[in-house]
């Protein structure tokens, strides 16, 4: 029989990813009738700073060294503000279903991303895994100007989606050192504090105008930041550090798979996205490809 602490484990990798998946849909339905990219993330970013500091002042104080506090700080604009500002472009131009699966990808970003600035070995196995999931990638591409998807401009969406993959694989190569010194909290506390503080210039002049404030459906958009700010950044950022401690690093990467099953269905439901042959064909390839890289990977650190 399973062990208490790895069943709840289990459960917490599950909720914190089905969180994630629906975070997708729930954002394209925000940038399609409440705010704009750059509003979206102010909000966003602003509210997580206020709860991460919030909770982190009722914890025992963490104290960062200088070198690290600047880390930190070029992590959070390259992690938090960046590259989810290029997610939700991405998600303002292209459906939830390619986002997700492009997202999917982020072990491959990483991977690639080691390779070229720290010199990681590449194997076989590992470069089989980047074919397949460049494979899903062109796929979603090509059916994209053949008019497949249900985005205004899906290319630019997956372009976004690309550049939001990059600067997120940066931003855990970069942090990699602190990320092991100091705990979630005390990271994610700066990250969205610098991402508020950057978004605040480049987007604060637009919240006044926002549809979010007249639309006849306010309450059921500011249900949907709720969601965003509350689950999908705070308490999703706790789940995982919590399973990561009860299951071995290889599960929890494969429970990320859960992700675009999760988006893809909502925004199906939703009518954000219909069903074409290349979504499928595109989800086998990049799940996959994610899989062998992540368990290659694990194989080579044991």
């Amino acid at each position: 029989m399973m062990e208490k602490s790895k069943i709840q484990g289990h459960l917490a990798i599950i909720t914190a990813n089905v969180i994630f998946g629906l975070s997708i849909p729930v954002t394209s339905d925000l940038l399609a009738r409440y705010l704009t990219p750059g509003s979206n993330l102010l909000l966003r970013s602003a509210g997580a700073a206020v709860l991460f500091w919030a909770i982190a002042a009722c914890m025992p104080r963490e104290k960062v060294e200088r070198r690290d506090l600047w880390v930190m700080i070029a992590g959070g604009l390259m992690g938090g503000a960046v590259s989810q500002l290029c997610a939700a472009w991405s998600l303002n131009y292209t459906n939830p279903v390619y986002f997700s699966l492009m997202a999917t990808l982020t072990p491959i970003a990483v991977m690639l991303m080691a390779a070229l600035l720290l010199g990681e070995r590449i194997t076989a196995l590992k470069a089989l895994g980047v074919a397949t999931g460049i494979a899903g990638a062109l796929l979603m591409v090509l059916c994209s100007w053949q008019g497949g998807g249900n985005g205004s401009n899906d290319v630019l969406g997956i372009f976004f989606a690309l550049l939001s993959l990059a600067t997120w694989a940066l931003y855990l190569i970069g942090t990699r050192k602190v990320s092991a010194k100091y705990s979630s909290l005390t990271q994610m506390k700066w990250m969205w504090l610098v991402s508020a503080v950057f978004m605040l210039p480049v987007a604060g002049y637009q919240l006044p105008a926002q549809r979010l404030w007249t639309s006849p459906t306010m309450a059921w958009g500011m249900a949907e930041m709720l969601f965003i700010i509350v689950l999908a950044t705070v308490a999703g950022f706790f789940l995982i550090p919590y399973a990561m401690r009860r299951l071995q690093a290889t599960t929890v990467s494969v429970y990320t798979n859960l992700q675009p099953v999760v988006a893809s269905l909502v925004a199906f439901a939703a009518g954000q996205a219909t069903l074409t042959w290349d979504k499928p064909v595109a989800g086998l390839l990049v799940l996959v490809s994610a899989y062998i890289v992540t368990v290659a990977s694990a194989s080579r650190q044991q």
